[in-house]
Formats: C-alpha cells, structure tokens, sequence
C-alpha cells in the first residue's frame, strides 16, 4: 500500500480559530517591480534592505493570517484596483520608513484556498497620491 503524505497547508487563524488552509500570494506588475527594485538596492542601502525585510515578512504573516493587514473600506479603494483587479476587499500594511504594501484576498483556483494579490508596495508620498490625500 502506497501512503502519500497530504500536501503542507498553511495555518490560518481566522476569527479566533485555527484553519488549515493554503494561501497563495502573488504580486502585480507594479508591485514585483518595486519588490525587485528593493531586492537589486538591498545590499548597499540599509534602508532598502529593513522594506525588503519587513515586505518577506508580512507576506509571511499574510500566509498564516490572509486577513492580517487593516481592512481599507470600499469607498476608499482607488478605482484603478478596482478595475484592473477587480480589488473588492483591500488590506493595508505598514512597512518602515512610512512605506506601505496594499493586498486583496480573494478565492483561489486549483489547489489553493485563498489567494492574495500584493497591489502594491509604495512609499507614503506614493500611498497619499493613491489615496488622494492632501
């Protein structure tokens, strides 16, 4: 008899309970760019290199807990998420140096229970221009 072991999931903690589940995290064209910018500055700048640290991190936090960011109410999301991503629910995450990481959840296709989509991962100059704020 040939016993295959079931495929690792994630543990996610969702209103105060365990759930096993898979979470997949991907990033847009915008976001990877930026994730790839900091990963090229990482070595000689220090500042750089504490973003690129916390962005792993909270990717990872975001694995255990796809709801872990703050919740950006609907009125608030920038139409362009909306549109290009179809972004109904968006999560805001705070990084050092006032920069901020926007991600949606959403169902997953295939094997996977949840999928998180990085939107974005911006400065706070960019964060307030998205946001309109003044």
């Amino acid at each position: 008899m040939d016993i295959q072991p079931e495929p690792e999931m994630e543990k996610s903690c969702e209103r105060g309970h365990k759930n096993l589940r898979r979470v997949e995290v991907g990033f847009s064209v915008e976001a990877k760019e930026v994730y790839d910018y900091l990963k090229e500055r990482a070595p000689a700048s220090k500042i750089e290199r504490s973003i690129l640290r916390a962005v792993d991190r909270k990717i990872e936090l975001i694995r255990e807990n796809p709801r872990y960011g703050n919740h950006v109410s609907y009125k608030r999301i920038p139409k362009e998420y909306i549109e290009k991503y179809g972004a109904e629910k968006v999560f805001r995450v705070e990084l050092p140096n006032f920069w901020r990481m926007l991600y949606s959840t959403g169902p997953a296709e295939n094997e996977v229970d949840i999928f998180a989509f990085i939107l974005g991962i911006m400065d706070h100059k960019e964060y307030d221009r998205k946001f309109k704020k003044r």
